[in-house]
């Protein structure tokens, strides 16, 4: 338990989240709430500088982006380089159609950020386009990939 009672711990391992270290975190933000269904859920402000946790409020089990912009005096990580996702490792999002990612890839055409145009890949790929998040993140948009078919199909179920 926390410090004001709440339930902590988690029962098992799960996967949780993804933490991204970004230049602006106001713009950040934006750009999630433009492209994907992400929402903020909490944000935090130390010594080391701002975080903001990002998540879908629709889903029924919590997976949080992190968005972290550390104060250069403080930053525990200043030592390393900076990275991004990509080319290829990417955040991604099943739409719930081609058309969405039709128009999610024309958004991003405008706005100069179009790394992949949409293209109808193998199974279990499906239609796909890439974009970069304002960091240089890859971002996919897919429709037709299957994850929670493939596993509701193999598991069933939550837990």
């Amino acid at each position: 338990m926390s410090e004001n009672g709440t339930r902590t711990g988690v029962g098992r391992a799960r996967l949780t989240h993804l933490a991204l270290r970004v230049a602006d975190v106001a713009r950040s933000i934006e750009w999630y709430r433009r492209y994907t269904p992400l929402q903020v859920l909490q944000e935090f402000k130390d010594d080391y500088g701002v975080g903001v946790w990002l998540a879908d409020p629709a889903e029924p089990e919590p997976f949080v982006l992190v968005l972290s912009h550390f104060t250069p005096e403080t930053d525990p990580f200043g030592y390393a380089p900076a990275t991004v996702l990509g080319p290829y490792a990417h955040l991604g999002f099943e739409m719930e159609s081609r058309e969405a990612v039709d128009e999610i890839a024309a958004r991003a055409e405008e706005e100069g950020i179009l790394t992949y145009p949409p293209t109808q890949m193998p199974s279990p790929i499906g239609y796909i386009c890439f974009t970069e998040d304002p960091d240089g993140n890859t971002v996919e948009f897919s429709y037709d990939q299957g994850t929670y078919a493939i596993w509701h199909g193999e598991w069933g179920g939550g837990g």
